[in-house]
């Protein structure tokens, strides 16, 4: 099978149409759904059901997805088992990172990659973790920088990994901040400015609330962490934060639960990272291990 035939009949399914997935392959329409139909004229079978608006796979499409993807991770990892080992790294990096790693790990990372590693391009996204795991699976990076699911997929694998360390905040005029010691059923009785329901920061502190048997008031959810930072600093409410954030705008509330993340760099468990990935991550290793 043709890979880059495959490739098309991959897009085409990530995209959820023709026309987006010619746009990100850089080819016209026609020359997409031309490589589509040369995959099934060659296996004799539809893959695409075009009689809906949707895109929807066919029985056949669908038995034929996972093997399309491993196909071209193995042409993948044939290419960078064939690579030179050293010498002078170019061509292009795909990376996301979330908001938060964007703003506060990410330059000290990209300042020394770009000085020792002039020649490579990088293209970077921005997105919440979430996002950053959908598009991993579809294979439009090479790394992600996020929060570490506890409920991450076995196909990926963890490259690098630090903690965040995280508090309770208030602003500093919040009734709050003028309590010593502030346990959960004083909160309790507080607005929470807290990320979405589905991010792990939220899990974490919903489920210390939900031992205790507390109600959580959260409020206005957003998982912009400078954004929250902002919010809870002009007194709408209490959140947590990472330690790294917290200014003289914040009072660190005194609770005596414990809360924390782990940050990371990931890739795909059956997809090898290219020699200028591996630099990154050496980058990263050893910088996280030696945070300022």
């Amino acid at each position: 099978m043709d890979s880059n035939a495959l490739k098309a009949f991959l897009t085409i399914v990530d995209q959820g149409s023709f026309s987006e997935a010619a746009e990100r392959l850089h080819l016209s329409q026609p020359a997409i759904s031309k490589r589509l139909a040369a995959l099934e004229n060659q296996l004799g079978t539809s893959l695409i059901d075009r009689s809906h608006r949707q895109i929807r796979l066919t029985d056949s499409g669908s038995r034929l997805l996972p093997h399309a993807r491993k196909i071209l991770d193995e042409i993948h990892n044939a290419r960078i088992a064939l690579s030179p080992e050293s010498g002078l790294l170019e061509g292009e990096l795909q990376i996301i990172a979330s908001h938060h790693i964007g703003l506060h790990h990410l330059p000290k990372w990209l300042r020394r990659f770009k000085r020792e590693y002039p020649q490579i391009t990088i293209n970077l996204q921005f997105m919440e973790s979430d996002a950053a795991y959908e598009q991993m699976r579809k294979r439009n990076a090479d790394l992600a920088f996020v929060t570490l699911s506890d409920s991450m997929l076995p196909n990926f694998k963890v490259y690098a990994q630090w903690g965040d360390p995280m508090a309770f905040v208030a602003g500093v005029d919040h009734p709050l901040s003028k309590v010593a010691q502030p346990k959960l059923a004083d909160l309790a009785k507080h607005p929470a400015l807290l990320p979405d329901t589905a991010t792990s920061t939220y899990r974490t502190v919903s489920r210390l609330f939900l031992e205790k048997n507390l109600p959580l008031q959260p409020q206005m959810p957003t998982n912009y962490l400078e954004t929250l930072k902002m919010m809870t600093s002009v007194g709408l409410g209490w959140s947590v934060l990472p330690l790294r954030m917290v200014d003289e705008s914040l009072k660190v509330l005194n609770v005596k639960q414990p809360v924390s993340r782990v940050l990371g760099g990931i890739g795909l468990t059956d997809r090898q990272p290219g020699n200028a990935a591996k630099a990154l991550l050496e980058i990263v290793l050893q910088e996280e291990d030696h945070p300022e």
